[in-house]
């Protein structure tokens, strides 16, 4: 990658982080692209280099916010499966620290509330919160049965009854914090989703 390649990954970079830190604080639909230019230093029509507009940033800054906490492949979703219990306690443990990341939290909030009014959204957070989730944890589970750790079902359908309950967890705690309630009594409802869940499906 030559000099103005590195240049401009950086400056793209930038964009991302300033627009996701206006987005938390000011929202959708308070925030410009003229004030995240202004941010970053550079010109409105520079910033369109890099981005079409304010939704294709916000739509990019998002993919981060609904990342998987497990971008394995399937070799890799194999050799962690193999470890039954261990397979689920690690993603339940990588959603957890989501959850609990203060700069993944305002953003999580505010895509909650845009999900209702954005097409783009909705189908970036089907693709790549849920059906990448689901798909790597239905994965897991058929290598499990395959194995003999796990009792024989639909995997899919067991990856949905685990991804769920993680999901209404890390809503609840976000409606918490919102209200500045303490979230203490949920802190450790991670670990005992695991726990149960796999008492559930072990063999």
């Amino acid at each position: 990658m030559n000099t103005e390649q590195n240049k401009r990954t950086g400056t793209k970079q930038k964009i991302l982080k300033i627009a996701t830190a206006l987005f938390s604080k000011y929202g959708y639909k308070g925030t410009s692209v003229r004030k995240i230019a202004s941010e970053v230093g550079i010109k409105q029509s520079a910033l369109y280099n890099h981005f079409e507009n304010k939704e294709c940033i916000f739509l990019e800054v998002s993919k981060d916010i609904f990342a998987t906490p497990f971008p394995f492949n399937s070799e890799e979703i194999k050799q962690n499966a193999l470890k039954g219990r261990a397979f689920i306690s690690k993603f339940a443990q990588q959603y957890k620290l989501l959850t609990f990341d203060k700069s993944n939290e305002k953003m999580f909030r505010l895509l909650m509330i845009e999900l209702l009014q954005n097409e783009g959204l909705r189908e970036q957070f089907m693709s790549e919160f849920h059906d990448k989730n689901v798909k790597i944890l239905a994965e897991g589970f058929f290598v499990m049965m395959q194995n003999s750790l796990v009792r024989s079902g639909d995997p899919m359908l067991m990856a949905y009854e685990f991804i769920s309950t993680l999901f209404y967890i890390r809503l609840q705690i976000t409606i918490l914090r919102f209200d500045i309630k303490s979230t203490d009594m949920l802190s450790t409802q991670f670990e005992k989703h695991v726990d149960f869940f796999w008492e559930s499906i072990k063999i």
